[in-house]
């Protein structure tokens, strides 16, 4: 592990490095330094067996519906509301990365039933805890390490009704659109398929399905199967669900996830069927709070938004956005899911062309848009972030103070978040290296579906409650599917040596703020100094770089600038360019073998922002890559012997996100 120590764009060697020992890497690859501690982290991962690989079944259908100052600087720890207790400042107990998944359909939703997906949030519990379960092609598939919480997000519309419908002996059997689902003339069932999910797209229920009793049951099964695979401590099943709103636009995302902080919930969701509005959403939260129900939403796919997540003057609906806007949303929505099978959501070329790692995993086209690009202004989390600049400069509030995870959006009960180990987004439709290959939904091709993200939650213990305030206060990181540990700290009058230090972290949180925390300027015009440290999943690739994401506004207009703070390979960034050299890290489009010489288990870096301004307002977040490694539609290629996709990159740099850390003059 390189240690940097880094002042004003300078890049030195920390005085007093960790103990270093030589370790190989794997069998049969070149020794590497390791620490001989650990003083980083308390890490928790756990391994368990390979997966078995996909077999071969074609089927295609189409659906309709479519996330310092010196010694000056007062340290504030961000969060959602007032239940999301726990400064940073005051951290009891060491917090430990847990890495989960709050995004995952199974047969429940109408769209993965359609697509003939039959297993259960039962099986979604088991593969979340590392078991296998069946897949739609006549596989098994399988993590290769248990996650550490979950939460099973099936769409509130609808939810469970589908199952029932074709049911013979179901309590919904009687009806007439379950005699027409089930009609022996393929064109009769086709037809009443496409009346039951395009009730859903025109938010025009049918009054027999979305029965108050029969929903209350349903959200109770939910309930009680979250309870029965609830261990405290060992594995957290987090209640939730999705609220599926396009906004009466179908081809428009303004989804969002609700998580509860347990088991204390409403009797029924608040569907897009109530309201497409989110501003009711968040309103309906605020009304639950009151009778005791702790919750929050969690936008995801804005990248599919078409510019309406993140709006600067008129929100979705017609409201002026207005102080009392922004504190509802805030208090409401801390999160954004950054990363997720359909495209990362964190910036875009045309929005960040000084970037060269902005075109990262995007889908672009619309949902049901019939390849329509939709606006990315209002887009993405970078681009917002920076809007809540200027709202904060121009009129004091700032809605989109929100941070990070990443998620799967599987409809498949599992989420496969290794590109190696990928069986695609939703039954029948891409179940097969050949229907990924060649088949779309809702007008998107597969091949430009990524394979998932992971959330990554820093908390003291393994319990919803306290996994539920690292959600509230943001204490968060993203990634695109490896098990990437990655801190990040602001703060100042820290020891020359803190990172080799055992308790350097607990250290942090006492003179500082972490990822999702509010930095507050007093007197004096140093620069607050920023901590980042990362560690590679064990089962991945090496790391190449981390780097810091700072946003600000400068005379009316935001601006942006990417550091790298921190190489692998003993290199050092450029101090004109910030950016690390190439350390020549390559992959094998023969054999998907990545390269195990070049990079680093951990990158630490110690950083001053080269061009702080005490008087103006900024935001940082870290970003952690790997070096290069093959993307899931080259590992499709390599077993199938099909071509190499010409519309995907055959690599890919796997990498984190932090939550961002916001400083305020």
């Amino acid at each position: 592990m390189k240690l940097y120590s880094w002042q004003f764009g300078h890049a030195t060697p920390a005085p007093g490095g960790p103990a270093i020992q030589t370790s190989a890497k794997e069998p049969g690859s070149a020794a590497r330094p390791v620490p001989a501690q650990a003083p980083i982290l308390w890490f928790h991962h756990r391994r368990t067996t390979a997966m078995q690989r996909n077999n071969p079944v074609r089927t295609r259908f189409s659906w309709p519906l479519r996330l310092g100052a010196a010694l000056c600087i007062t340290l504030v720890q961000g969060a959602a509301h007032a239940s999301a207790t726990g400064s940073a400042a005051t951290a009891a107990a060491p917090r430990q990365a847990f890495f989960g998944e709050l995004h995952v359909h199974t047969m429940n939703s109408p769209d993965a039933f359609m697509l003939n997906v039959r297993t259960t949030p039962d099986d979604a519990y088991r593969f979340a805890q590392g078991e296998a379960i069946p897949h739609i092609s006549g596989v098994t598939i399988q993590l290769r390490a248990p996650l550490d919480f979950v939460a099973i997000t099936d769409h509130s519309e609808y939810m469970g009704i589908l199952p029932r419908l074709f049911a013979p002996q179901g309590e919904l059997a009687a009806l007439p659109i379950a005699a027409r689902l089930t009609d022996k003339d393929p064109e009769r069932r086709q037809a009443a398929v496409l009346e039951v999910l395009m009730s859903m797209g025109d938010n025009t229920p049918m009054p027999a399905l979305v029965d108050k009793a029969l929903r209350q049951s349903i959200w109770q099964e939910y309930v009680r199967s979250a309870e029965r695979y609830y261990r405290p401590g060992e594995f957290s099943t987090l209640i939730g669900y999705e609220w599926t709103s396009s906004g009466a636009l179908e081809e428009v995302n303004l989804h969002r996830n609700v998580i509860f902080r347990s088991s204390d919930v409403p009797k029924q969701p608040f569907s897009s069927f109530d309201s497409v509005e989110p501003r009711a959403l968040w309103a309906w939260l605020d009304e639950q709070r009151k009778h005791g129900v702790e919750g929050m939403a969690i936008a995801h796919n804005s990248n599919l938004s078409n510019g309406l997540m993140f709006p600067s003057e008129v929100a979705f609906g017609g409201e002026k956005i207005d102080a009392a806007y922004a504190a509802l949303r805030q208090r409401n929505e801390p999160l954004v899911e950054i990363a997720q099978i359909k495209g990362t959501s964190e910036t875009h070329p045309l929005l960040s062309p000084n970037d060269e790692w902005a075109g990262f995993e995007l889908l672009e086209d619309l949902l049901g848009g019939r390849g329509t690009q939709g606006e990315v202004k209002g887009s993405y989390a970078r681009d917002a972030w920076l809007a809540g600049l200027v709202m904060q400069e121009q009129q004091g509030f700032n809605p989109y103070r929100f941070g990070v995870i990443a998620a799967s959006d599987s409809h498949n009960s599992g989420s496969q978040v290794e590109e190696d180990n990928y069986h695609g987004k939703i039954g029948s439709a891409d179940g097969t290296p050949e229907t990924r290959r060649g088949g779309s939904f809702i007008n998107t091709h597969h091949i430009k579906y990524s394979s998932a993200g992971l959330a990554g939650v820093w908390a003291s213990e393994n319990t919803r409650e306290a996994l539920y305030d690292a959600l509230a206060r943001r204490e968060t990181f993203g990634t695109s599917g490896p098990r990437i540990s990655v801190r990040f700290f602001a703060g100042t009058d820290w020891p020359a040596d803190l990172l080799t230090q055992a308790d350097w972290a607990q250290q942090a949180y006492a003179q500082g703020v972490p990822m999702g925390g509010e930095l507050h300027h007093g007197t004096g015009d140093s620069a607050p100094e920023f901590l980042l440290w990362a560690a590679k999943d064990p089962s991945s690739a090496w790391l190449q770089r981390v780097q810091i994401v700072k946003g600000w506004v400068e005379d009316g207009a935001t601006r942006e600038a990417v550091f790298d703070v921190g190489c692998a390979d003993g290199l050092s960034p450029d101090p004109a360019t910030h950016r690390c050299p190439d350390n020549g890290a390559t992959v094998s489009l023969e054999t998907c073998d990545f390269d195990r010489h070049k990079g680093d288990g951990q990158i630490a870096a110690r950083w001053r922002d080269p061009d702080f301004n005490p008087a103006q307002a900024a935001f940082y977040y870290a970003r952690v890559l790997e070096n290069p490694t093959c993307r899931w539609s080259t590992w499709d290629s390599l077993r199938t012997g099909l071509p190499l996709p010409e519309d995907v990159p055959a690599t890919l740099q796997e990498r984190a996100w932090t939550s961002p850390i916001w400083y305020q003059p």
